[in-house]
């Protein structure tokens, strides 16, 4: 019996081995690609929200993270874009925290004179026919702020119009768009503070 016993535990930790090695040999064989495929979808992100002729960098390795309020709780990521050697705007990672079923993260594009030059939506958890037509698959509100500016943190006109701005709300949902217009609102302000910063932002890491 104990014979038995040892042998099959033997076979089991050969077996848990060879097992071990397969996951590694595959997860060697793929990390390359899987990294390049979130590099591509990443790019392409950020070209709807920048334009390509906006910057000549490479704004993916242009990355530095903050801990700004305008951006939302914690720590953020910002993309600073240049244009030969001057710094011309910025992507920045920024969350809506006061959306109607929870926090909505965006990516805004903004120069740094208070122009927006594109938002997108990366996550939420709005009501399906209601606030998620701050997707693009449903809707074109979101692309509605490409080329408006802020014009100071008092501009009543960046607002919902229920609010008395400029942006429509959707039916039956003021929550989700008002929210979005606020965290959008915000990141532009913080975009023009960055040229007096930029010299100490830390890096992202590898």
């Amino acid at each position: 019996m104990l014979k038995t016993m040892q042998k099959h535990g033997v076979t089991l930790a050969v077996f848990a081995a060879v097992l071990t090695g397969l996951t590694a040999l595959v997860n060697a064989l793929t990390k390359t690609t899987i990294e390049e495929q979130a590099t591509k979808q990443q790019k392409a992100l950020f070209d709807q929200v920048i334009p390509s002729d906006f910057y000549d960098n490479d704004l993916q390795k242009s990355c530095f993270v903050v801990d700004a309020p305008q951006l939302g709780k914690g720590m953020h990521r910002v993309f600073i874009a240049r244009k030969g050697d001057n710094a011309v705007g910025a992507v920045m990672e920024t969350t809506a925290p006061d959306g109607y079923s929870g926090a909505i993260q965006l990516l805004v594009g903004a120069d740094f004179s208070g122009t927006v030059l594109g938002t997108r939506v990366t996550e939420h958890h709005e009501t399906p026919g209601l606030g998620d037509k701050i997707e693009t698959r449903l809707s074109d509100w979101i692309l509605h702020f490409a080329g408006k500016v802020i014009h100071g943190e008092d501009d009543a006109a960046f607002a919902v119009k229920k609010d008395g701005g400029e942006f429509d709300q959707f039916t039956g949902a003021t929550i989700t768009p008002r929210a979005v217009v606020n965290a959008v609102k915000r990141a532009g302000l913080y975009a023009q503070t960055l040229p007096a910063q930029i010299n100490g932002l830390q890096a992202c890491e590898e």
